[in-house]
């Protein structure tokens, strides 16, 4: 479908269900899909981090997007990941993300090398040369060791290589500087910033940004979408409330024992297991080597469920 612009709205980028033996689960990711769907999202975000892209082969990864183009039918824009380490791969992700019905496409800087702004601005033009499709930055420093910085995007977006960017570098400072810049440079009609923070939409939407691509809205798309309306509509105490009930929420992602895991497994693996507890998936199992939460943790994300009403 066309892609709005700028895209605006509640973008969840998708958690991949998987079966106990690690193939995706095609049925879970259509269910989940369309939960999302029916909670009013704007889009779907496919491959990302809280998709286990990184986890994934290029066969998975294209069954995935297949499956979550398939469900979406069309009602809303799907934005396909093609992440990877260099700019070779990523067209190879690009290219078949297009033959599967994407969108639009979300790309990292390059990683693994250490790279130079240059280098990074003519990834971006590569990647985009190489396609038709819409394509968005994705800034996340503490995966790929590189800062998307307001003179690496803003350029790219005035040029129009770039259609967005989704932060989650977690530098509130710098995204407040750069939404400012973007206004004060006249891209703000055609270039979407949406924040990939949980926790500070309400903040981001107050600053100007058009919208969220929030893991947490797999668990509660109906608390984004509704925080979401009531910043659009200007009910700022409302979106406040929404807001705090939704940081509370995001507490399960701190379900898992530290000492015995990372913090990947414990973030998706607490997304995964809210979502089973809510019959949204078959099964919680994530993505080889990350450790499963045990018993007790899944616990601690029911208790978290139930005190934000998501549960009986």
């Amino acid at each position: 479908m066309r892609l709005a612009v700028p895209l605006t709205g509640v973008i969840p980028p998708l958690c991949t269900p998987l079966t106990r033996t690690g193939d995706v689960d095609t049925r879970s990711l259509a269910a989940l899909a369309g939960r999302l769907l029916d909670a009013g999202v704007h889009g779907l975000f496919v491959l990302g981090s809280s998709g286990e892209a990184a986890y994934l082969t290029d066969a998975q990864r294209r069954t995935a997007l297949e499956t979550v183009v398939e469900a979406a039918a069309g009602r809303v824009p799907v934005l396909a990941g093609i992440i990877d380490m260099t700019t070779a791969r990523v067209c190879e992700h690009a290219a078949s993300a297009v033959a599967s019905g994407a969108d639009a496409l979300v790309a990292t800087a390059p990683f693994y090398t250490r790279t130079h702004p240059a280098e990074i601005a003519d990834h971006f033009r590569r990647i985009r040369t190489s396609t038709q499709l819409p394509l968005f930055a994705y800034d996340i420093p503490l995966a790929v060791h590189s800062k998307l910085t307001a003179d690496i995007v803003l350029p790219l977006a005035a040029d129009g290589t770039l259609a967005g960017l989704k932060d989650s570098s977690g530098d509130e400072g710098a995204l407040r500087r750069l939404l400012t810049d973007v206004r004060r440079r006249g891209l703000d009609a055609r270039f979407s910033v949406l924040t990939g923070s949980e926790l500070t939409v309400d903040g981001a939407l107050l600053a100007g940004a058009h919208g969220v691509v929030p893991g947490l809205g797999n668990v509660d798309p109906h608390g984004y979408v509704r925080l979401y309306a009531h910043a659009r509509a200007g009910r700022w105490a409302e979106a406040a409330a929404e807001q705090d009930r939704l940081a509370a929420l995001f507490a399960l992602t701190d379900a898992g024992d530290p000492t015995l895991m990372g913090g990947s497994s414990a973030g998706l693996g607490g997304f995964k297991a809210a979502l089973r507890l809510l019959g949204a998936i078959d099964c919680q199992a994530t993505a080889a080597p990350q450790v499963p939460l045990d018993d007790e943790a899944v616990g601690r994300v029911r208790k978290l469920l139930e005190e934000a009403g998501l549960l009986p």
